[in-house]
């Protein structure tokens, strides 16, 4: 299967592979990501997974965890590479009203993999419930931490 071809559904939003845990032992996972309006993950979560972003197109909001364990938002705009180390507290959202794309690099990668495939199968099937969603995230060694709070623009 081509990486075009080995695409997940996830709540509207969409992930290519081009580089799968598989194909990496688990050491990272690499992929294309188009966020719908509105699209991201709704909630602040943490895992052990850096995360490395190269935003191509659209904007993309960025909440990480700061140093005092307080959530900071930046915008990003094409060109803009974002790193979020593991452990931390972020989520990334798309708050505009056009698709965003980017460009990411995971590692590890497995965890995270596991979870995106089974949140698209889950989510294929309808609107997912918190409880299928923080089990499925458990399952996965991803820590859902809390909705998103006001933080200054």
């Amino acid at each position: 299967m081509s990486p075009m071809e080995d695409r997940v559904d996830v709540g509207g939003d969409v992930i290519a592979f081009h580089v799968t845990s598989e194909m990496t032992a688990g050491a990272l996972i690499a992929y294309d990501a188009v966020f719908a309006p509105g699209g991201g993950p709704p909630m602040l979560h943490r895992h052990d997974a850096y995360e490395l972003y190269r935003v191509e197109r659209g904007e993309l909001t960025f909440y990480v965890e700061d140093d005092a364990g307080e959530p900071v938002r930046a915008v990003a705009r094409p060109g803009s590479v974002v790193a979020i180390p593991g452990g931390r507290e972020h989520t990334v959202r798309n708050e505009s009203p056009a698709e965003a794309r980017a460009f990411a690099v995971l590692a590890p990668g497995t965890e995270i993999e596991r979870f995106a495939r089974a949140a698209g199968q889950l989510t294929a099937h309808g609107a997912a419930s918190m409880d299928q969603v923080l089990a499925l995230a458990a399952a996965s060694g991803i820590e859902i931490t809390r909705p998103i709070p006001e933080v200054s623009r």
